[in-house]
């Protein structure tokens, strides 16, 4: 059945329970109330601090929104994107477009215009939804669209060159349109990339969007009283897919805008959270403010929280025994994943088995693994490429043949690009990766596009970006530049020259050194490693013994 279903089957049953919560701490001088007396306060002048929908009036947006595109025009197939930060009305605009038989397409919110553009373009988006963070970004580009019929505008005072989502709803029937949808149609375009940095449109059918939410419930065992909290943005897959584990069950979510430990913390608390999706630096931001006292969580009701798990980066081994330390009650799990498996799952530690933190785990529910030698051939002992296969996988990277040739075989085996093993009880390591993608904080870096930029700076003869180990965010971004003879740069004005990139691509260290090339032309990055990471692992020990 469709994914679709699944609301459909919560708004006729749990109707007038809340599904989703929007927590917005970002207003200031918020008063030492509860979330829930604090937004009385605010909606009586008008304010939006704590929002939320139930399941009812999540079909009933979701349906008038798929009514609102058949109005337009679009028909079964084609595309609609998102543009959003997290809010209350994100996923009813995702489950409007499946309902109208759309591919809705997640983009990240980190996009500069030209991304935008290119995404857009790549997927064949017909249509656009987006909020008032991207009102330059999208008037940039509006205009050099031709194929864009219209843009849908989510929030107060529209620009001109878009259509307002909340009055045109308005006029919208809340009834379920008539289109009929199949398993095996598609359901969504998500963007990732390969080691040359240009997005790859990654296109799933709802079947896979319907497994992704039976493995989230299979491995963390999702129940109708579980509230989840969602920090990281909907866009990911592993934020929304990890959300599906609330649809199937018909649980609350809670959508928290900010990682500050104090916001969620007390989220935790007030909303009665008992699963947490962190990343790692939010995980170790929440332990240090606890471990120094600047949050104290004697005062808050804690004892629901059963689960905390993190996914999209390694996971330091103390950083969990740190955890426990703090939360000894917490079940923990980590899930391995990437777009074309979509999300999170496909490898999961198990909650279980956390005497083997550091492996990313065992085939998830409904998935084989295995991993091959250069020939593609299973090999048993050693590092090989990991391939993963199961219902979830891609059904192909849209309108690019040849790279679905190159990472999909006729059999549905999923060739990743990770380098892992297997220790003797059958858990999986991973050891490298193939691609030079760097992952910082939960988000993928990719080299190539810093090279590129910084390659314009006349006074920079060779350059390249490696990610060096951080105990914080899991990787940072180096760039190794080497400088033409006779010109002179300092780390500042280089630093300088990057603030014309998104702030999350900005290299966060400066090396000035040669950079090696092998005799085809390659930069050997497995010579800059070995250099620079083991100097950055030894600093990171003595700052941990010095501790």
């Amino acid at each position: 059945m469709p994914i679709t279903e699944f609301l459909t089957r919560n708004a006729t049953y749990f109707k007038n329970d809340v599904a989703l919560v929007e927590i917005n701490p970002e207003i200031k001088n918020i008063p030492h109330v509860t979330w829930r007396e604090y937004s009385l306060i605010e909606a009586a002048r008008g304010g939006a601090f704590r929002k939320q929908l139930t399941w009812g009036e999540f079909e009933k947006q979701a349906n008038r929104f798929a009514n609102l595109l058949l109005t337009r025009g679009i028909k079964k197939g084609d595309k609609v994107a998102i543009l959003l930060m997290n809010c209350l009305d994100w996923l009813p605009i995702y489950f409007g477009i499946l309902k109208a038989g759309a591919v809705a397409v997640p983009l990240n919110f980190r996009y500069t215009a030209e991304e935008i553009k290119y995404c857009l373009e790549k997927s064949d988006s017909d249509i656009l939804v987006f909020g008032p963070e991207f009102i330059g970004r999208v008037e940039e580009i509006r205009d050099r669209i031709p194929r864009l019929k219209d843009c849908f505008y989510v929030g107060d005072e529209c620009p001109s060159f878009a259509d307002s989502y909340d009055k045109l709803l308005n006029y919208c029937s809340s009834q379920a349109p008539s289109v009929y949808i199949t398993d095996e149609d598609d359901g969504a375009i998500y963007f990732s990339s390969g080691t040359t940095g240009f997005p790859k449109a990654i296109l799933h059918a709802h079947a896979a969007l319907v497994h992704s939410a039976k493995v989230e419930q299979a491995h963390h065992h999702q129940k109708k009283d579980d509230v989840f909290l969602c920090i990281p943005p909907l866009y990911h897959t592993g934020a929304k897919m990890h959300w599906f584990g609330s649809l199937i069950s018909g649980g609350k979510a809670v959508l928290l805008r900010g990682v500050s430990p104090e916001w969620i913390i007390r989220t935790v608390s007030e909303e009665r959270c008992t699963i947490v999706w962190l990343l790692v630096p939010w995980a170790q931001d929440i332990l240090d403010a606890i471990e120094s006292g600047r949050v104290n969580i004697d005062g808050y009701e804690l004892s629901q929280w059963r689960l905390m798990h993190i996914g999209a980066q390694p996971v330091p081994p103390t950083l969990i025994k740190r955890w426990k330390a703090v939360f000894p009650h917490h079940a923990y799990d980590t899930n391995y994943g990437l777009s074309e498996s979509i999300g999170p799952g496909c490898v999961h530690l198990g909650m279980e088995n956390i005497n083997k933190v550091g492996a990313i785990g065992i085939p998830g529910y409904g998935w084989q693994v295995k991993i091959v030698d250069e020939n593609r051939k299973e090999v048993t002992d050693g590092v090989g490429e990991l391939a993963v296969k199961g219902p979830g996988v891609m059904k192909c990277y849209y309108k690019d043949a040849k790279s679905t040739d190159e990472v999909l075989d006729d059999e549905g085996w999923l060739y990743t690009g990770d380098m892992a093993e297997r220790d003797e009880d059958g858990f999986i390591y991973l050891v490298d990766r193939k691609k030079d993608v760097i992952i910082t904080g939960g988000e993928n870096i990719y080299p190539v596009q810093i090279e590129d930029f910084l390659r314009s700076n006349g006074s920079i003869k060779d350059v390249a970006v490696i990610g060096l180990p951080d105990q914080r965010l899991g990787e940072i971004a180096a760039a190794i530049i080497e400088v033409k003879e006779g010109f002179s740069l300092s780390e500042e004005e280089v630093n300088n020259f990057c603030l014309d990139l998104p702030r999350y691509k900005r290299p966060r260290r400066v090396i000035f050194a040669k950079v090696p090339r092998n005799p085809t032309g390659k930069i050997e990055k497995p010579v800059l490693r070995k250099i620079y990471c083991g100097e950055s692992v030894v600093a990171q020990q003595n700052e941990i013994n010095i501790k």
